[in-house]
């Protein structure tokens, strides 16, 4: 590969392209946007519509656990290469929805088989790979790739049903997958070899070596289950509200482009809040930074179920965007700076593995809120708790046993952290 295509930040690009139709923006914000047109077409509840999230995020989430494994075995390229093809599959497989239930949670099931391939787990991987005093920079450029999905898919999948129908907006869907998943990380993505090591002043593992814990003494680590639980419950806060976003705002009266317009004002936000949080974690001390990010949405949630109108609801949508900005790229530096990188693929597939089960936790209690009480006012005020709990369980934390190096020092450096 040349030079100018050699540079390492062109993995970052690749990374923003197939996280920009990433399992976040495709599964989750867009499914917000189909969730009224498909279940007033086929007549079923928004509750039994919500359900199959769950069975598509446990997919999800079960398979970041071999996934992680494939990656530290295999690598990132050649897991990828024919995974994101299943996983446009599965997309697709959506159009064949109906009115029964066994069809709902088997297209559901085709959707999540494959989804973990959409996650941030193999970008994350990568990148930490390339990256180490610019890691939390890299990151956050890179999972703003999530923020445009979130502003650019809803948008597209709104088109799609309005030129095509739901059914073929589905379709639709899969091949822009193709293109924007599939190419880039064709052309870019790979390992660092020794040559890019050399050239390389803030390469990770300028030896070949790799510093960190394995996968078994991460899970004996206290701190391996606060992260992990501290991001499960602000997931299942965070897209529980943002999922439902549209169809909250439609029974308000607003129209679905509007609506849609207000959930891709969250995705820009999603997408500053990462960049900015990965900034922000290369140079504060990283807990501080999380519980930040984490009380943002406690406002916006409050917003939302206030049931004002105006620009509140606009406010409420930024302010929760921000946050689930942040919780990616918080779970991937973290992860890096806590546990090394010796078993990377595997730690994260396994806290994004229990993390993913949130992403449809979250939506389901926001459906189940809105059949029972005909309002999503009860699933609010579940969600503030769950982000209260979030920020107690990351206080603790402490400094990280693997900070970044400084000129070239393995063990100097790092994020400031408390004495």
């Amino acid at each position: 590969m040349g030079s100018f295509f050699g540079n390492r930040w062109w993995v970052v690009f690749a990374s923003i392209c197939g996280l920009l139709v990433g399992a976040g923006a495709v599964h989750i914000f867009a499914f917000g946007v189909f969730l009224k047109p498909v279940t007033e077409d086929l007549g079923i509840g928004r509750g039994l519509m919500s359900s199959g999230l769950i069975i598509t995020s446990s997919l999800n989430a079960l398979g970041c656990l071999p996934l992680g494994y494939l990656i530290d075995r295999f690598g990132v390229r050649r897991v990828m290469m024919p995974g994101i093809i299943f996983y446009a599959l599965g997309i697709a497989g959506w159009a064949l929805l109906s009115p029964s239930p066994w069809v709902i949670y088997a297209t559901f099931f085709g959707a999540g088989l494959f989804g973990a391939i959409g996650s941030p787990v193999p970008y994350g991987a990568m990148l930490s790979l390339w990256f180490d005093r610019q890691r939390g920079l890299a990151i956050g450029i890179a999972m703003a790739g999530v923020g445009l999905g979130v502003a650019i898919v809803p948008q597209l999948a709104a088109f799609f049903i309005r030129t095509h129908g739901w059914r073929w907006a589905y379709v639709d869907l899969a091949i822009v997958t193709l293109v924007l998943a599939w190419l880039p990380v064709a052309i870019f993505v790979r390992e660092p070899n020794a040559k890019d090591r050399a050239k390389q002043a803030d390469v990770a593992v300028a030896d070949g070596s790799l510093p960190g814990r394995t996968a078994m003494e991460a899970l004996r680590s206290w701190r391996f289950w606060a992260l992990t639980v501290a991001f499960f419950l602000a997931i299942a806060a965070i897209n529980g509200t943002l999922t439902h976003i549209v169809a909250l705002l439609t029974d308000r009266g607003v129209p679905l482009q509007m609506a849609t317009g207000l959930l891709s004002a969250a995705g820009i936000a999603l997408l500053i809040g990462r960049i900015v949080s990965g900034w922000c974690l290369d140079r504060f001390y990283g807990p501080y930074v999380a519980i930040a990010f984490f009380i943002i949405p406690m406002v916006g949630i409050a917003l939302l179920g206030s049931g004002a109108g105006g620009v509140v609801p606009l406010c409420g949508a930024v302010l929760c965007g921000l946050s689930v900005g942040a919780e990616v790229d918080i779970m991937a530096f973290f992860i890096s700076r806590y546990f090394g990188l010796k078993a990377y693929g595997k730690i994260y597939g396994m806290m994004f593995a229990l993390f993913a089960f949130a992403n449809g936790i979250g939506p389901s209690i926001a459906g189940g809120s809105y059949d029972r009480y005909h309002s999503y006012r009860p699933a609010f005020m579940i969600f503030e708790i769950l982000l209260v709990l979030t920020c107690i369980l990351l206080a603790p934390l402490g400094e990280y046993p693997y900070p970044a190096r400084r000129h070239g020092a393995p063990d100097a450096g790092g994020a400031k952290v408390p004495a």
